[in-house]
């Protein structure tokens, strides 16, 4: 490659990609965790363990993996200076509102543990399908580059 990264962008853009798939996953599973969550007493002990579970999950493997998909990202987007593209831009605004959803659901874990059930599965389950849309949008973005 021609950027500032050198032979080291393929190791970035690798890293990038097994990060993004390690976001998604907890994407995917924290409102589905949140659906058995609802489902379960306020007082029973698994309502703690699902506190627990929520808890883990984003402090191990969500929040990390995004900060780790933002610096290889933002790393692989100044070595191919690809800020004069829509398609980056389109991406660029697909991924600030699935960082903004993570922020979003980390807020609803915390009203989760308060004992605030303010959703219904059925919606918890309809959000669910965010992570599977914006995906699909950033990678036509990515690999079709259609602007």
């Amino acid at each position: 490659m021609s950027g500032w990264l050198g032979g080291a962008y393929f190791w970035v853009k690798s890293a990038h990609l097994i990060f993004v798939i390690f976001w998604m996953a907890a994407l995917f599973m924290l409102p589905r965790f949140f659906v058995y969550h609802q489902e379960c007493s306020e007082e029973s002990d698994e309502n703690a363990k699902w506190i627990d579970r929520e808890a883990r999950l984003i402090r191990i493997i969500m929040t990390p993996s995004m900060i780790i998909v933002w610096i290889f990202g933002l790393m692989l987007a100044f070595d191919q200076a690809v800020f004069s593209t829509m398609w980056f831009w389109l991406k660029l605004i697909v991924v600030i509102g699935l960082s903004a959803y993570a922020g979003w659901m980390t807020a609803y874990a915390k009203k989760l543990a308060l004992g605030e059930r303010t959703m219904t599965g059925k919606t918890l389950r309809l959000i669910n399908e965010v992570p599977g849309v914006a995906a699909a949008i950033i990678v036509i973005l990515v690999v079709v580059k259609p602007f």
